[in-house]
């Protein structure tokens, strides 16, 4: 009787790494965004968010959703 050995389980750490480092790359851009998207906003003038249907009230939601509910 043959018997194999398979040695699967050397990938684990690296795949478990690489998808740990796609997680936290992922979380950093999604705040690039939502801090990009909440400066831009928080510069326009009170008459320019009125022209464009946004209270100031609305930036940080406006914001996270840009980022966040993609």
């Amino acid at each position: 009787m043959a018997h194999i050995t398979a040695n699967v389980g050397s990938a684990r750490p690296v795949s478990y790494l690489m998808g740990w480092v796609e997680s936290v790359a992922d979380t950093f851009a999604r705040y690039r965004v939502y801090k990009r998207t909440h400066d831009e906003l928080s510069r326009l003038s009170s008459r320019e968010l009125d022209d464009l249907g946004i209270s100031r009230s609305m930036i940080t939601r406006l914001a996270y959703e840009a980022a966040y509910e993609n």
